[in-house]
């Protein structure tokens, strides 16, 4: 489950003078129970909830998105497919990057603990707080490469 409650996010909200909505509860309640690895574009989520029977419109929910990822509750993700995506945004040890073909979309998740380390580091010396730290690498895996080359 994750470490992101609807009361941590009810008191987040509050502390900033938001409200917790239905549909703010709804939301956060189809991404803590995604499968692991799975990423959701805005798109996405709207035929997911309209095939489970919730009436959030597209525009409710891309302003949602916008806002938990603010808040570092969401990861946003610019994946190859040329349009957001977004995954709860899990602590240490389960944070984790992507590899991504630009050719197919095949999206493979890998963990670096070097580039986590780096995110604190530099954060901590700017005075900063650390929301997010992800690194996105984009290349051709390996089927797509075989494609390329001349029979």
């Amino acid at each position: 489950m994750s470490p992101y409650t609807t009361s941590a996010l009810k008191a987040e909200l509050n502390e900033r003078g938001w409200r917790l909505t239905p549909q703010r509860e709804t939301i956060l309640h189809v991404f803590q129970n995604l499968p692991k690895g799975k990423h959701l574009s805005a798109e996405d989520l709207y035929n997911l909830l309209q095939s489970e029977g919730e009436s959030i419109s597209l525009s409710t929910i891309y302003r949602t998105l916008k806002l938990m990822a603010r808040l570092g509750i969401l990861r946003e993700l610019e994946l190859a497919e040329g349009h957001k995506h977004y995954e709860l945004n899990q602590p240490y040890p389960y944070h984790h990057h992507h590899l991504i073909c630009v050719r197919c979309n095949k999206t493979i998740e890998f963990k670096s603990d070097s580039v986590l380390k780096i995110g604190n580091k530099t954060t901590r010396k700017e005075g900063y707080h650390l929301l997010d730290c992800q690194l996105t690498i984009h290349a051709i895996c390996p089927a797509c490469q075989r494609a390329l080359l001349p029979m």
